[in-house]
């Protein structure tokens, strides 16, 4: 059962990456793609519909996490504090910058929340990259099963690291090319004219960095955490996920290729999906590895509520997560087609 609840927390978090990944990454793009309000009008129009509901992944994520590893959960939110309250922070800018820049017809008030919009676009990529790259990396576990780590030190590893140092900032900048190269395949496939033309000639380019960056990034994450490439040996399932996002990358060069732009969207969901499940199947059973001692470890198995309290859940997140997928295919389905930007005064 703890392995059950590992693997539904492990891809409803890799689902919420996918889903609000490309709306990041329109949102990191929008002032590259859009140069004028109603460009502008358009990207948000593309991602009006999803943004929102994208987000209720992480919360359905986060809430599964509560149920099954509170431990877990309780000694993540108590080490990371401050980067918490700063994601915290720029999901709510992100949301209100959406909402309000249209509130006022006036060029200096647009140009404000769309500034606003793009800067809290580019750090939660940053701060989820280095969340995982602290996950992957290991933080400093006492034997109470708490740490407290300032945000950065000397940015070098060693047994009391910051949230930042060369690793996690260096999955970071991973993270945030990936989402941007994720969020320019979907306004390729979502928009045409002059953002569609801006987005598809930035795709190829950011993809071929991702490319790059990930060939750095397993490089790095094999020296930081040589466990990591054992567990993938011995596990099937990280096998199977790898294989998943080998061959997602190269459908995203497929489409960008051939511009289909839809295969390639799906490709690169399936890369990001891949790599996350992979890298979750190759951690298992470490939910928080610690660097001061692997006894102090929080795995699934020594953090996870008892039995009963993890068979009660399950029923309910069989109820619940039917209804997510189908709410998402749904908003795909009747949001089919190019997108228009709106008239002003009506949407956003």
């Amino acid at each position: 059962m703890e392995q059950l609840w590992f693997w539904m927390v492990a891809v409803m978090f890799s689902i919420y990456v996918v889903m609000d990944g490309f709306d990041f990454g329109a949102g990191i793009l929008h002032l590259a793609v859009a140069k004028t309000n109603e460009e502008r009008r358009e990207v948000l129009g593309a991602i009006g519909p999803f943004w929102d509901g994208n987000e209720v992944w992480l919360l359905a994520a986060g809430g599964s996490l509560f149920l099954a590893f509170p431990k877990v959960l309780a000694s993540g939110f108590s080490g990371f504090y401050l980067a918490m309250w700063v994601l915290v922070w720029c999901l709510m800018l992100r949301g209100i910058s959406i909402e309000f820049r249209s509130h006022v017809q006036d060029g200096l008030w647009r140009h404000f929340w769309d500034t606003t919009f793009a800067l809290a676009s580019v750090l939660l990529p940053v701060l989820f990259g280095a969340a995982l790259g602290n996950v992957l990396r290991g933080v400093p576990l006492d034997a109470s099963g708490y740490f407290s780590v300032p945000m950065w030190t000397t940015f070098r590893l060693g047994p009391q690291p910051g949230v930042l140092d060369w690793y996690t900032v260096l999955i970071g900048v991973f993270t945030l090319v990936t989402v941007t190269a994720h969020g320019a395949l979907f306004l390729a496939w979502k928009t045409e004219g002059a953002v569609h033309e801006r987005s598809r000639a930035l795709a190829a380019p950011l993809w071929g960095l991702v490319l790059f960056l990930w060939v750095v990034a397993t490089a790095s994450t094999r020296i930081v955490n040589p466990a990591i490439f054992l567990g993938l040996a011995r596990s099937p399932l990280a096998w199977a996920f790898t294989a998943l996002f080998v061959v997602g990358l190269g459908l995203a060069f497929l489409g960008l290729r051939r511009q289909r732009f839809l295969l390639a969207f799906l490709g690169s969901g399936a890369f990001i999906l891949g790599i996350l499940a992979a890298s979750a199947a190759s951690l298992y059973p470490v939910m928080l590895k610690s660097t001061l001692d692997p006894a102090f470890d929080l795995t699934a198995l020594n953090a996870s509520v008892g039995h009963h309290g993890l068979r009660s859940g399950l029923v309910w997140w069989l109820l619940g997560f039917p209804l997510a997928i189908g709410y998402a295919g749904f908003l795909f389905r009747f949001h089919r087609g190019k997108v228009k930007a709106a008239a002003e005064g009506e949407g956003y």
